[in-house]
């Protein structure tokens, strides 16, 4: 599947003689050329920047696998552009960037972003990833979105709403342990705060963050702030007695002890790949609802659910951010998909359900709309 790439690039128009030679290329392009210097927003309509998105990475924080350079990441970047086609008709191109400095970074894809319609970055490594999409999107006009954040938390969300739902339980009724203060930890730990959940709580490899706890950065220092009503200073074990939710984000392992130790009717959302914090089957022994990343179990937690939808419905309307309601709204329409057909084993979509991209696509682009970021 992989040899020799899994993309390539055709034209959308025909090139049969000499005169469609002239009207493609020189001399005939250079009146589409003139047009877009004087009037710019053309572009959009006149060249494939209005579909198209750059998908980039500096290779060090790919998968499961770490830090494994620009070179070892193309074919993930492949396959997300690969992604973006098949499931919402958004081509886009992989971009592997040699370079690892923020500012680097940042000064790159702002020289790059003529080019595209829009940013989708990708695996790369917490802290600096916050600060590389916080300046892009300060500094271009175009969406900027970084998937490990706010895909998984645009998934886990919905997923999670309608866990809720199945238990008789509105979000503002859950308490929530979130293991793993990374890009997705911290995207997904902000998004339950803006739903509206009861109590949630973040540990990183050192156990709970909470105000005070020396040798934060900043990022974990808000955090500190916003979470943990409890107080929770030991281990992640500890804190989820009596808890409601378990969201794993860290590539720990969590003992069967702890799940037992939960709430009745428990929800593991346990999303490490390719090993789960803990087996499916094991937590099932204690927990209502269980979720994992991978593709052979029940309630798969994908990316792929979101990413797509949302960047074809800013696309579709030339939106110059995405916001946070966008984000809400997506999740919110993922979450209805399911509908009546809720069950333990079904709180969130198959990526394969044909009604997703359609609904998150709607929502995002009547809520770009609403939020006066539309231009189109």
């Amino acid at each position: 599947m992989h040899r020799g790439g899994k993309l390539e690039v055709r034209s959308t128009v025909p090139v049969r003689d000499a005169a469609d030679l002239s009207l493609a290329y020189t001399p005939g392009v250079a009146r589409v050329c003139t047009a877009i210097a004087d009037q710019p927003d053309l572009a959009a309509e006149y060249t494939w920047t209005s579909n198209v998105v750059a998908v980039v990475s500096d290779g060090t924080a790919v998968l499961g696998l770490g830090d494994i350079g620009p070179a070892a990441a193309m074919p993930v970047m492949e396959g997300k552009a690969l992604l973006f086609k098949e499931f919402a008709g958004v081509d886009a191109v992989p971009i592997c960037l040699d370079c690892t400095d923020v500012d680097a970074l940042v000064e790159t894809v702002v020289r790059l972003a003529p080019s595209f319609g829009g940013v989708n970055l990708e695996d790369i490594s917490a802290p600096r990833c916050f600060e590389v999409e916080d300046r892009l999107r300060e500094i271009l006009d175009i969406p900027v979105f970084h998937d490990d954040q706010h895909g998984t938390a645009i998934v886990v969300t919905a997923a999670l709403k309608n866990a809720a739902r199945l238990t008789g339980r509105s979000l503002g009724e859950l308490r929530a342990v979130v293991a793993g203060a990374g890009a997705s930890g911290v995207a997904v730990t902000r998004m339950l705060l803006n739903a509206g959940i009861g109590d949630i709580a973040v540990s990183d490899s050192k156990g709970m963050i909470y105000a005070g706890r020396e040798g934060l950065n900043p990022f974990k220092e808000a955090l500190a702030r916003d979470t943990n009503k409890a107080g929770h200073t030991g281990s992640t074990e500890e804190a989820l007695a009596g808890a409601d939710v378990f969201i794993g984000l860290s590539g720990s392992t969590l003992p069967e002890e702890a799940v037992a130790s939960m709430a009745g009717d428990s929800i593991v959302f346990a999303l490490s790949n390719p090993t789960p914090e803990i087996h499916p089957d094991v937590a099932r022994r204690h927990a209502r609802v269980v979720a994992t990343g991978r593709s052979d179990f029940p309630n798969q937690i994908n990316n792929v659910l979101a990413f797509p939808g949302v960047f074809r419905g800013a696309l579709d309307v030339r939106a110059s951010t995405i916001t946070e309601n966008m984000k809400v709204a997506a999740a919110e329409a993922l979450a209805a998909v399911v509908g009546a057909d809720l069950s333990a084993g079904y709180v969130i979509p198959s990526p394969f359900d044909q009604r997703v991209a359609p609904a998150v696509i709607e929502a995002v682009a009547t809520q770009a709309r609403l939020d006066g970021v539309a231009r189109k």
